[in-house]
């Protein structure tokens, strides 16, 4: 058909108190989601 089809993309924004981005994760799997999170 031509189409492609990349899937689910899933996305994290590590956010400080000032409201600024700290981190950005774009390359985890749910399971192993809390573990990006405390890595950073």
């Amino acid at each position: 058909m031509g189409k492609e089809n990349i899937g689910v993309v899933r996305i994290s924004f590590l956010i400080d108190e000032s409201g600024k981005i700290e981190h950005i994760s774009n390359k985890f799997k749910t399971k192993d989601h809390h573990e990006v999170i405390n890595n950073n």
